[in-house]
């Protein structure tokens, strides 16, 4: 099952949002991030968080609607993001796209972006999805495939130490069991010259970012 949530950071690409939902997505908001939904018109699943940052009427009408709620209090250890993820994997989530997670705050932006590596959401096919930029974590024994367009910017920062055994295949920059060291920007703006391309790596972890120089046709 697929999850959306969205959250309440900018979220950059209102068509953007109608391209990539499916009919059978289970969509969740985290706190202001139900705003985005109810103004694009969106039948929401669950709505979730402290709600600081979303004004009454909004909460009203979800209300009204029939969105189950679940509130909690400000002083509380996780982010609304958090919970909303919790709340995806607990519906048997095994993909989560989230949207809004970006702009604004940069303590949230930081925040929101860690939670790739959060050890609860593992076995969880996560990325965060803003305007023309895919983020997502890339762990090792497993691949990433990219598909985008050739022209497309592909990045790779590694998390928690140096990142070894990357192999790639696509990219303007190939690597060979290469190694990406923590801190340095050598893996920063590689292009895309085949679609799909594809990225490995034997140990540590790496932020994976595709930058479209074009939207992707569906």
């Amino acid at each position: 099952m697929r999850a959306v949530i969205f959250a309440n950071g900018l979220l950059t690409d209102s068509q953007q949002v109608q391209r990539l939902l499916r009919p059978d997505d289970y969509l969740i908001a985290a706190d202001g991030g139900a705003r985005y939904c109810l103004r694009l018109g969106l039948r929401l699943h669950l709505a979730i968080g402290d709600f600081d940052s979303l004004e009454t009427e909004y909460l009203a009408e979800l209300q009204a609607a029939g969105v189950p709620v679940r509130r909690f209090p400000a002083e509380k250890d996780e982010t609304d993001l958090e919970l909303a993820l919790l709340a995806a994997r607990e519906a048997g989530a095994d993909e989560v796209i989230i949207l809004g997670a970006l702009g604004g705050r940069w303590d949230m932006t930081l925040s929101n972006i860690l939670l790739l590596v959060h050890a609860g959401f593992q076995q969880i096919n996560l990325s965060l999805v803003d305007g023309s930029q895919e983020i997502r974590l890339l762990s090792p024994g497993r691949t990433w495939e990219i598909h985008g367009q050739p022209g497309d910017t592909v990045s790779l920062i590694p998390l928690q130490g140096d990142a070894e055994g990357i192999s790639s295949h696509g990219l303007r920059y190939p690597l060979r069991e290469g190694v990406l060291h923590f801190g340095v920007g050598r893996g920063v703006s590689n292009v895309l010259l085949e679609n799909p391309a594809q990225v490995s790596l034997r140990k540590g972890l790496l932020v994976c970012i595709l930058i479209h120089q074009n939207q992707p046709e569906e």
